[in-house]
C-alpha cells in the first residue's frame, strides 16, 4: 500500500476511465495477484463438481470404496487450499482498495495544496467536501474488477470449455448467456450512470448550500435573509431527494436482475442438462457436475452485472476527481524583479493609488466592489496592478506573496492552541505574539480561556465567537508583518467600543507600513490617511474622510448610515 509521504505519481487526468486504469498501474504487481488469487479461487470452486462427478460415476460401484474415499479427501483438500486462498484474495483486494482510496486521497490534497487561494475561486467547497467523503470511497470500490472481475471471465471460460466435453448445445448455452444479460442490464446501467452524475451534482450544490448556511446563520438573521436561504435549502433537498429516487430505482432494478437473472440461467440449464441426462446423452455424474458448475457461475454471472454497476459509479466518482484535478493554479510566469523598496500599487481598472506606508481605505455602496480591488492588488486572478511601475503579474509570484498579504475576514482557522494559530508556519517569540494580540484588541480573547495562549482552538475558530475570530485572524495578519497588508473588512463583526480601539491600535501598529483596508466603518475611515470612494469600480472620489463628508453626497449618505447603525449598536 501507499507510503504515507510517497509520491503518489503523476494522475491521468484524461477521463474517469483513464484515472481508474491509472490506479490499477500504479499498483502492478499487487493487481496481478489480485487477479491470479480470484482466478484460481473462482476455477477451484468449479473443480469441486468435477470432482463430485467422478466420486458419484466411480466411486458410487459396489467394491470402490477406496476410489470414493480418494475423491472426498480430494475435495477437503481442495475446499481447505480454495478457504486459503479466498483469504489471501480478499485481503489483496482490500490492499488493492485501500491503495487506490489513499493514493487519491495523496493526488487530491496536494493538488488542492497547490491551487491555494484559487481554489475557492474556481470550486465550491461543497464539491471538494463531496469528493472526499463519498467520492473517493467509491472508485475505490470500482477497482474490485481487478480480481473477482478477472476471476470472473477465467472461470467462465474454464466452465464453458469443460461443458463443451460434456455438451456442446450445453457449452452453447453457457456462452450465450452472458451477452443476453449484457445486452438486458446494459441500457439499466447506462441510465444509473446519467443519475448518478446527476446525484452527485445536487449533493455538492447541497454540501455547499449547507456550508454557506452554516458560517453565515448569524449574519443572515441579522439582515433578515434566513428564511430566503432555509427556502432555498429545502427546495435544493427536495431535487436532490428526488434524484436519489431516480438514482434507487435504476440501482434496485440492476441489483434484482444481478440476482435474478444468474438463478434464471442457472434453472435453464439445469432443465436442459435434465432433459440429457434423462434421454441417456449425459450420466447421472455428469448431470450432478453440471448443477455444480451453473451453481458455481452464478456468482461470477451476478458479479458481472453488479460489476457494472460498481464501474459506472466509480467513473462517475472519477470524473469528479478528475475535473478538480485539471483545474491550474495561479499562473506565475513573472521574470520582472520586484521593487526594492516600499512603492505605489496602482489599479487601472479602478483608478484606485495606495501610496506606501499610509493608511488607506476603500469604501464601495457595493462591498464586492472594493473586494475586487483587493483582490486585484493581491494578485488573486487577473490583474493589471502595477507596482511602482511594473506590472504586478509580471513579477514572480513566490516574490508578491513575501511582500503582500490579503487578510479576509472568512479566512480559514486551523484548530490547535491558539498561539500557533496566531502565528502559523512562522515561529513567533513571546513580545512580537503579544504585540499582535494587543493591536488587534484580543487580550480579552485570550484571557478568556483556560490556558491563555496555549489553550485548544477548533477548526475554523468554532469554539470562539463571531468577533473573537476576525481579532485572531488580524492578529495573525498584523504578526506576520507584511510589507503591504490588504485586509477585507476586518471589524466588521465588532461592537463600537472595539473597534474603535482596533482602528486605533492598527494605525499605530501599521505606522509606516502600506495598509489597505476594505471598509465603510466610520469609525476606522476617520483613521485612514486617505480614502478612495468607488462607484460601480470606479473611483468617484479620493481624499481625507471629513473631507469627503463635507463634499460627496453619495459618500455621506453610505457612511453615515453605517455610523447610525454603529451608534445604536453601542447604545444596545
Amino acid at each position: 500500500m501507499i507510503d504515507a509521504y510517497a509520491d503518489p505519481g503523476r494522475p491521468d487526468t484524461r477521463g474517469g476511465w483513464h484515472y481508474l486504469w491509472w490506479l490499477v498501474v500504479r499498483q502492478p504487481g499487487r493487481s496481478l495477484l489480485g487477479a491470479l488469487l480470484a482466478s484460481a479461487w473462482m476455477v477451484l470452486l468449479a473443480a469441486q463438481p468435477y470432482m463430485l462427478a467422478r466420486a458419484v460415476d466411480e466411486g458410487l460401484v459396489p467394491g470402490r470404496f477406496g476410489v470414493l474415499a480418494w475423491w472426498s479427501v480430494a475435495m477437503f483438500v481442495a475446499g481447505s487450499a480454495n478457504a486459503w486462498l479466498s483469504i489471501m484474495r480478499h485481503r489483496t483486494m482490500t490492499r488493492v482498495r485501500m491503495d487506490a482510496h489513499f493514493r487519491t486521497v495523496k493526488v487530491v490534497v496536494g493538488h488542492v495544496v497547490r491551487l491555494g487561494a484559487a481554489l475557492s475561486r474556481r470550486a465550491q467547497a461543497g464539491e471538494v467536501m463531496t469528493i472526499g467523503v463519498g467520492d473517493v470511497q467509491t472508485l475505490a470500490q470500482a477497482l474490485t474488477v481487478v480480481g473477482p472481475g478477472v476471476g470472473s471471465i477465467v472461470v467462465y471460460l474454464v466452465v464453458a470449455g469443460v461443458l463443451l466435453s460434456v455438451s456442446a448445445p450445453l457449452a452453447a448455452v453457457v456462452l450465450l448467456g452472458m451477452p443476453v444479460i449484457a445486452l438486458l442490464t446494459g441500457p439499466l446501467t447506462l441510465r444509473l450512470q446519467g443519475a448518478e452524475s446527476e446525484y452527485r451534482e445536487r449533493q455538492g450544490v447541497l454540501t455547499a448550500r449547507i456550508g454557506d448556511l452554516a458560517g453565515g446563520l448569524r449574519v443572515l438573521g441579522g439582515l433578515g435573509g434566513k428564511g430566503l436561504l432555509a427556502d432555498a435549502f429545502r427546495e435544493d433537498s427536495r431535487r436532490l431527494r428526488e434524484q436519489g429516487y431516480r438514482v434507487g430505482a435504476a440501482a434496485s432494478w440492476v441489483q434484482a436482475l444481478g440476482v435474478g437473472l444468474p438463478t434464471l440461467f442457472l434453472a435453464v440449464v439445469t432443465w436442459l442438462a435434465a432433459r440429457l441426462a434423462a434421454q441417456g446423452r449425459i450420466s447421472v455424474g455428469e448431470l450432478v457436475s453440471v448443477y455444480g458448475y451453473v451453481a458455481v457461475l452464478i456468482g461470477p454471472v451476478a458479479f458481472f452485472v453488479l460489476m457494472a454497476y460498481d464501474l459506472n459509479r466509480g467513473v462517475v466518482a472519477a470524473r469528479r476527481v478528475v475535473r478538480l484535478l485539471r483545474l491550474e493554479p495561479e499562473p506565475d510566469e513573472g521574470t520582472r524583479p520586484a521593487p526594492d523598496g516600499p512603492a505605489e500599487l496602482y489599479d487601472p481598472a479602478s483608478g484606485v493609488r495606495v501610496a506606501p506606508g499610509r493608511l488607506t481605505a476603500l469604501v464601495a455602496a457595493r462591498p464586492a466592489e472594493a473586494v475586487a480591488v483587493v483582490d486585484r492588488l493581491g494578485r488573486y486572478g487577473p490583474t493589471g496592478v502595477t507596482w511602482g511601475g511594473v506590472r504586478l503579474d509580471a513579477v514572480p509570484l513566490d516574490a508578491v506573496r513575501a511582500r503582500v498579504l490579503v487578510a479576509d475576514n472568512e479566512a480559514d482557522l486551523f484548530a490547535g492552541p491558539l498561539r500557533e494559530v496566531v502565528a502559523a508556519d512562522r515561529p513567533a517569540d513571546e513580545a512580537a505574539l503579544h504585540r499582535a494580540v494587543y493591536a488587534a484588541a484580543a487580550e480579552d480573547v485570550v484571557r478568556g480561556l483556560p490556558n491563555g495562549l496555549d489553550s485548544a482552538v477548533a477548526g475554523q475558530g468554532r469554539s470562539l465567537s463571531g468577533g473573537q475570530r476576525q481579532r485572531i485572524r488580524l492578529a495573525r495578519a498584523l504578526l506576520a508583518d507584511p510589507e503591504v497588508l490588504l485586509a477585507v473588512e476586518p471589524t466588521s463583526a465588532l461592537d463600537a467600543h472595539t473597534e474603535s480601539t482596533v482602528a486605533e491600535r492598527l494605525r499605530e501598529a501599521r505606522q509606516g507600513r502600506t495598509t489597505v483596508l476594505a471598509t465603510a466603518s466610520p469609525l476606522v475611515l476617520d483613521r485612514a490617511d486617505a480614502v478612495w470612494f468607488l462607484i460601480d469600480g470606479k473611483v468617484a472620489a479620493h481624499g481625507p474622510h471629513r473631507r469627503l463628508l463635507a463634499t460627496e453626497p453619495a459618500y455621506r449618505a453610505l457612511v453615515a448610515r453605517d455610523a447610525d447603525d454603529t451608534a445604536g449598536e453601542a447604545v444596545r
